[in-house]
């Protein structure tokens, strides 16, 4: 096993960032550069997932050391079976991105890569974090590279959509470190306590909280997160940066940067706050409910591609949050599995449009048509991750949706079956809107004479997508792979979740102080 393997895939980004930032003057060696560094990130993640005791509910790989003393604040990392996949997929992801962005990107390309690689260090550390106040630093970390990335490379209305992803998401943050504040603040006022930014720590300090008190914290995290979702109705910055992003900060976006507001609310919401979750559970899934219908509804009336996808995003996250909070082992199995398919499915749908733009300079469905005959390849690829999309049996997309659907009509916290069958109608809807939008630019008339022209997919295109075919696949196929390493963790969070339901961990901890 690699010696502190958690902090070479954290760090290994970070340096080569500064290998990138020397080879500036060269523009194919700061591509080079960076994309070495992130495949050997990648590589040096696999040892993450298989050298993880999927047994062993407990943090693994944990790192810590005394940072702050004043503050008692430490840099302490370490991963369970739900953060190891996503720092997994993190790094899976990245390398796809510099290749995709190899011929698309080409002004000031050292410094889209290095913005790249700073992107990957701060996902990968706010997956990782064991500290609050590490966890937040990289959770804002990550503002200034996606800020750049959509303001210097991104459409002509790149601007208003920085403006807009940077405001909401501050807005949500400060809340979420009064939050942090606080909760360590509460932790000093133990008998024999101090103030603390300890994860570990809080998850058995923060269930003690009273409930009204617990419930305000539970807001202000809840909020940051369902921010970055993103959550109907706090959206409306989505579509806006997916569309003017250039195409691999849409891959990114969408694969890795709306899972971090999930993550939160399983890795904080549920486990600091089991109480407050359970009062509120039955509300935020009819919020997701109510995101995958009206994210499927917006998407059948969108004329550009790029923004059909990222309203269907809206849809799919909206299912990952049903079975969040269905509080069930199913539901969040599901939910999780979802945050993995989603990254998969949605980051090679804007691939492969990222693509079709590159050789028309337009996203219109209607500039379309006929692209079957003229590029075969591509229109195979397109049809397998549209099918992944929809939620086919035998691809990736179908696992997440039926554990969320089944957690939810299973679970004793929402108690009906009403979220399930209008979460239902989400998934016809989807096959509606993406079917429909599949029909008319890849079959039918040509539109154009330009579509006449077009070239298929290069060898460097068909390699990228490769990759991720054969996860969407593989998940479809035999979930078991992924699923095993995260189950323990989750039957742990469920079974404090259901102690809380049933009373006995609240009366245990409150008696005691």
């Amino acid at each position: 096993m690699i010696p502190h393997v958690l902090n070479v895939v954290l760090f290994l980004p970070l340096i080569g960032m500064a290998a990138v930032l020397l080879a500036r003057r060269s523009d194919n060696a700061a591509r080079w550069t960076g994309l070495i560094t992130s495949l050997l990130t990648f590589v040096v993640s696999l040892e993450l997932f298989f050298s993880y005791d999927a047994a062993n509910p407990a943090m693994q790989f944990v790192e810590k050391v005394s940072w702050i003393s004043a503050l008692n604040v430490s840099y302490h990392v370490g991963l369970d079976g739900i953060s190891m996949l996503l720092v997994v997929l993190t790094t899976f992801l990245t390398p796809i991105v510099l290749i995709s962005s190899w011929n698309s990107i080409a002004k000031q390309v050292p410094a889209y890569v290095a913005l790249m690689l700073l992107l990957e260090t701060a996902m990968i550390g706010v997956f990782s974090s064991l500290d609050t106040f590490l966890f937040y630093v990289f959770w804002e970390m990550i503002l200034v590279p996606m800020y750049f990335i959509i303001g210097i490379w991104g459409g002509k209305e790149r601007i208003y959509a920085t403006v807009k992803f940077f405001i909401y998401t501050m807005v949500g943050s400060l809340l979420m470190l009064i939050a942090i504040i606080w909760l360590g603040y509460y932790a000093s006022t133990l008998p024999g306590g101090e103030f603390t930014t300890d994860i570990i720590k809080l998850f058995d300090i923060a269930p003690t909280i009273p409930l009204d008190i617990q419930s305000w914290m539970f807001a202000a995290f809840a909020l940051s997160f369902l921010i970055k979702v993103p959550a109907f109705p706090l959206h409306t910055w989505l579509p806006d940066a997916h569309v003017q992003a250039p195409t691999g900060g849409s891959v990114i976006l969408a694969g890795v940067l709306l899972k971090m507001g999930t993550y939160g609310l399983i890795r904080f919401n549920l486990q600091f706050f089991p109480q407050a979750s359970l009062e509120f559970a039955s509300f935020l899934s009819a919020l997701g409910v109510v995101g995958i219908i009206y994210g499927a509804l917006v998407s059948m009336v969108q004329k550009d591609v790029k923004k059909l996808v990222a309203y269907s995003s809206v849809s799919h996250m909206g299912f990952i949050l049903l079975g969040i909070f269905g509080v069930t082992v199913e539901g969040l199995q599901g939910g999780l599995i979802q945050m993995i398919n989603h990254g998969l499915s949605t980051g090679a749908l804007f691939l492969l449009v990222g693509m079709i733009y590159d050789r028309r300079h337009t996203r219109m469905i209607a500039d379309f048509g006929g692209l079957a005959r003229q590029i075969p390849v591509f229109s195979t690829f397109f049809m397998i991750v549209t099918l992944s999309s929809i939620g086919l049996p035998g691809l990736n997309g179908f696992v997440g949706e039926f554990l969320v659907l089944l957690g939810s009509f299973n679970s004793p916290v929402l108690d009906s079956p009403w979220y399930v069958i209008f979460a239902a109608t989400g998934v016809v809807f989807a096959a509606v809107y993406m079917l429909w939008m599949f029909q008319r630019v890849v079959f039918g008339v040509s539109r154009s004479e330009e579509n006449k022209k077009l070239t298929d997919l290069t060898t460097r295109e068909i390699g990228l997508l490769l990759p991720v075919i054969l996860f969407i696949v593989w998940i479809g196929v035999y979930p078991f792979t992924f699923l095993q390493k995260s189950e323990p963790t989750i039957q742990r969070v469920v079974e404090k979740l259901e102690q809380v339901q049933r009373g006995e961990l609240l009366s245990t901890t409150v008696s005691d102080q």
